[in-house]
């Protein structure tokens, strides 16, 4: 990717939604539209759940806690993240589809955070910098929102995002052991890594 290719970086529109749930699903690694297919309903397929999920106002998973990153018109990459309630209260970890219990209880263990719920680049763009500019982003925002901590969780697994993550200076905080499930490739354990905001 020449300078000429470098992407640019904006922030997600209504319009954007669609697009936001194919690259929360690539960062989920086919969780969310499982997760999704057990709400949708009639015609509606699962990514047009999480695409009017992600078109929603006022909520953490939304089009307005996204960041994309464009090359020409193309969407090859995006952050999606927000500032974690500072009571770390989160409901009955019980009722949650066992797959995202440890994912959760993690994200649990870092309220006042800025929490990266996604950070996705298409396969063809990997490599070339953009999730370290996204992860800049996340922390100006997590500097904005007045954070003292960026966090997020990974599965040990994915070792391409836990090599990111570690360059850029994310540590392990904690880690869950992984549930195993039909919908996702990995097993081990899940990471909460964490880092200072700069």
């Amino acid at each position: 990717m020449g300078a000429a290719d470098s992407p640019g970086l904006r922030d997600a529109r209504v319009s954007d939604a669609r697009r936001i749930a194919e690259l929360i699903d690539l960062a989920g690694e086919g969780i969310p539209l499982w997760l999704w297919a057990q709400d949708a309903s009639g015609d509606q397929t699962p990514l047009d759940f999480g695409a009017l999920r992600a078109a929603r106002e006022g909520v953490n998973f939304s089009f307005r806690n996204a960041v994309l990153a464009e090359i020409g018109e193309q969407v090859v990459g995006m952050m999606l993240g927000y500032r974690l309630p500072d009571s770390s209260g989160g409901g009955d970890l019980w009722e949650l589809p066992s797959i995202v219990r440890p994912m959760v209880e993690l994200e649990l263990m870092v309220p006042g955070s800025f929490y990266i719920n996604a950070l996705a680049v298409l396969p063809d763009f990997q490599g070339s910098g953009i999730g370290s500019r996204l992860l800049e982003i996340a922390n100006e925002r997590g500097r904005a929102a007045g954070c003292e901590l960026l966090s997020l969780v990974v599965f040990e697994e994915n070792r391409d995002a836990v090599r990111l993550y570690l360059h850029r200076g994310y540590t392990t905080a904690a880690r869950r052991p992984a549930v195993s499930h039909p919908c996702c490739p990995h097993s081990g354990e899940i990471l909460l890594m964490t880092r200072h905001v700069s």
